[in-house]
């Protein structure tokens, strides 16, 4: 595959850093400390297995999935595309 301006390696460092990227901002949104007892948009309750299974648990199934799929919406872009695919 030609690259350009590229140098060796700099499409597995782009996707290092997109993996990077992604998990730090993941880790970023992890909840912590006591969870909740019930949905703090819905007012659901939270089973006990789940506060359990999730430390800092703050929302129920239906309301995680509806603010996952909002999320998404964002997700999969790099940010620190090379200047070669920046000029694509």
């Amino acid at each position: 595959m030609a690259t350009g301006w590229a140098g060796d390696g700099a499409v597995q460092d782009q996707i290092d850093a997109t993996v990077e990227d992604a998990v730090k901002r993941a880790r970023s949104r992890m909840q912590s400390g006591p969870g909740l007892t019930h949905c703090e948009e819905c007012d659901a309750p939270i089973p006990e297995a789940r506060r359990h299974a999730v430390p800092g648990v703050r929302l129920c199934v239906a309301c995680q999935s509806a603010h996952d799929r909002d999320e998404a919406a964002f997700a999969g872009y790099n940010r620190r595309g090379s200047k070669d695919s920046q000029l694509r």
